[in-house]
């Protein structure tokens, strides 16, 4: 099976704050970019994911909030980050790439 990839969108804005910023127009032009990435990802994408938004106040560090997720699969790292190459996140914060290792003895 091809490795998969939990993938994290960090941002130093606090998840919704981004979201206020922006008119009707502005969001739905971002909701266009990332639903372009995700056709373009192809099978790459396992999972969309959701927006997250932290259950604390507590201060994030230096990586940021974690603002949201998906789940990649590829065959290997190069082959991953092409598929995150022109990511419509960047501009807003990190993206943090965590492989999803197989449960030990199944």
């Amino acid at each position: 099976a091809m490795p998969k990839y939990l993938i994290l969108y960090r941002s130093k804005m606090a998840p919704g704050d981004q979201m206020s910023t922006m008119s009707p127009g502005e969001m739905q032009a971002e909701m266009d970019k990332w639903n372009a990435w995700g056709q373009s990802a192809g099978e790459a994408l396992v999972d969309f994911g959701e927006p997250t938004k932290p259950t604390s106040d507590d201060d994030p560090g230096p990586a940021g909030w974690v603002g949201g997720y998906s789940v990649l699969q590829a065959d290997d790292e190069a082959s991953l980050q092409a598929v995150l190459t022109d990511h419509p996140h960047k501009p807003f914060g990190s993206i943090e790439v965590h492989e999803i290792l197989p449960m030990p003895g199944q």
